[in-house]
């Protein structure tokens, strides 16, 4: 058998491997310094980046929720008995709802003319009413100056008679902080195709009925006291059934779905989101009108007019779901190798620039090679140009500072 035909030398060199050269300084402080600041970066990475972030998980951000509310209790206002359909709107069990705690009526208003009842529109004769625009807020004023009582006089509107009065004192329903609100919220991450709902598992129907929440003792309990919730959201109930107000009801699902199924559990939270306008001397609190028509006994159409306040209630939910993958793990993990090298970096600039003997470390660290004048060579037998890929010595310079290629 032939022997193997010698390969080109080029073709040789270009399969040759080049290291870095290493320098070993025997020194304490920049030892010290190197190791300290390896264990730093390599704590921050397993404890916070891994343990606590868990980078290491694809995490899916969309969480599609379904909220369905339903309130229940009996209070008295006035001389009236009210149920759920009296005081809570709107009634089909929505995320965002209200419970009316007062109420201003004004009953029997029909179409007409009439005295305005604000104070700003006081007049003396027509010339006050003709010129104070065309609209107030009860109708359309018609320019006159007609009596409102015996010893008062205001501009005469067009509109719903008779106009409503909403400075006067009602009674507040306090019966309301004792009525109890389930919240039924179903939520789905798409990316994992995980479905959970907040009904504690493996609880009856009875159990679930007597139930009310509590952050400590049954922290799952999907029934809540109102009273409770403005008082966690840090409220007083009196004052806010008063002057009206929103609260939030935040529900968390934050969850680890390398853990079991039974571990992802909702996470309630309450907060007052009206807390920046409640104390506004323009509109504090919270209120709405309503009206409810119907016809008098000469087929007049009247209304009641309802000026109500109440607590709103805003069901928000969010959160998000993590699963171990693959690619986050290698980028991370990759990441937190490649810092390490920041530890070299630190001690390399402590080392050629603040310690005794820089110098003579830079000496060490850098070669610095004059450029010399290379007389050309004969051309190669195989063909490849002398310093093409490399030389013909066998112990050579690389291009890289610092670095030597060592042929064998």
């Amino acid at each position: 058998m032939p022997p193997p035909r010698p390969q080109p030398r080029c073709l040789a060199d270009f399969f040759s491997y080049e290291t870095t050269k290493s320098v070993v300084v025997k020194s304490w402080v920049v030892g010290v310094v190197n190791r300290v600041v390896q264990l730093l970066i390599l704590s921050y990475f397993i404890g916070w980046v891994f343990l606590h972030e868990k980078a290491y998980q694809v995490r899916d951000t969309v969480i599609e929720s379904s909220v369905v509310t339903k309130v229940k209790g009996i209070g008295k206002y006035g001389n009236r008995v009210l149920d759920t359909a009296d005081y809570v709107t709107p009634p089909q069990g929505t995320s965002v709802f209200v419970v009316v705690t007062k109420q201003i009526l004004t009953e029997n208003q029909e179409q007409g003319i009439c005295p305005e009842s604000e104070a700003t529109y006081q007049c003396a004769s027509n010339r006050d009413c003709q010129g104070k625009g065309r609209t107030t807020g009860s109708g359309v004023l018609t320019g006159r100056c007609v009596p409102y009582n015996v010893t008062l006089r205001t501009c005469e509107i067009r509109g719903w008679c008779p106009p409503e009065v909403d400075t006067v004192d009602v009674p507040v329903m306090l019966e309301a902080e004792n009525f109890t609100l389930f919240i039924k919220n179903s939520i789905r991450f798409p990316l994992f195709g995980f479905e959970k709902a907040n009904l504690p598992p493996q609880v009856s129907a009875g159990e679930l009925q007597r139930c009310r929440f509590h952050p400590e003792q049954q922290p799952l309990c999907p029934i809540l006291r109102l009273g409770d919730v403005a008082r966690f959201a840090g409220q007083d109930f009196a004052t806010l059934a008063a002057t009206g107000g929103v609260l939030g009801i935040k529900i968390g699902w934050v969850c680890d779905l390398d853990r079991s199924w039974e571990l992802c559990l909702p996470r309630y939270s309450f907060t007052r989101l009206d807390s920046v306008t409640q104390h506004s001397p323009g509109s504090p609190g919270y209120n709405f009108r309503h009206a409810r028509y119907y016809r008098g006994h000469n087929g007049t159409e009247l209304r009641t007019l309802t000026k109500a306040f109440g607590i709103r209630f805003d069901v928000l939910v969010y959160g998000n779901a993590g699963k171990f993958g693959i690619v986050p793990t290698l980028i991370n993990t990759v990441a937190a190798f490649t810092s390490i090298g920041v530890g070299t970096v630190l001690c390399d600039i402590i080392l050629l620039n603040f310690l005794k003997g820089a110098e003579h470390y830079k000496a060490r660290k850098f070669e610095e090679v004059p450029e010399a004048t290379v007389p050309p060579a004969p051309a190669s037998p195989t063909g490849c140009v002398p310093g093409a890929l490399g030389d013909q010595s066998r112990e050579k310079q690389s291009t890289d500072s610092g670095t030597f290629s060592l042929g064998l």
